[in-house]
């Protein structure tokens, strides 16, 4: 897949995110608890992803493969899941979606640019250079400049 239809994606998940934030944060308020929204996003999402495997998984791991996963795997990518999902439909009707959204923008950013730099996760390497700083700084600003 070219370069541009890979940032055209990215692109999309950004507004994907806030659609579904917008919707399932009113959910939350409807239900009148954000635990109950998470629960049914999270349960739908599941869902999807089963029938998905279904239709495309061609072979499965072998049980030897599943037994080198690390546990930690298994387990920190939805708990994180949980808690960023849980926090984005707290946040968004106490700080409106358009703050939310866009904080939670800058911590992506940072960390992504740690992250990188240092390659954690196994990640490409990234390295941080002036350049990266500037725009680092430049987007930061941005933020700022568009909440106050």
């Amino acid at each position: 897949m070219n370069n541009t239809i890979l940032l055209l994606l990215s692109f999309a998940v950004g507004v994907m995110v806030v659609i579904q934030g917008g919707i399932n944060s009113r959910l939350g308020i409807l239900l009148n608890n954000s635990l109950l929204a998470t629960s049914t996003a999270l349960t739908m999402g599941a869902s999807f992803t089963m029938i998905a495997v279904l239709i495309t998984v061609r072979q499965f791991p072998s049980m030897p493969e599943i037994k080198e996963v690390p546990v930690y795997m298994w387990i920190s990518g939805g708990l994180l899941s949980f808690m960023a999902v849980t926090l984005f439909y707290y946040l968004i009707p106490r700080l409106g979606i358009s703050t939310a959204v866009t904080f939670g923008l800058a911590g992506q950013i940072i960390f992504a640019a740690v992250a990188g730099h240092f390659g954690w996760f196994n990640m490409p390497l990234e390295p941080i250079t002036v350049k990266k700083i500037i725009g680092l700084f430049v987007m930061i600003t941005g933020v700022i400049l568009i909440k106050s």
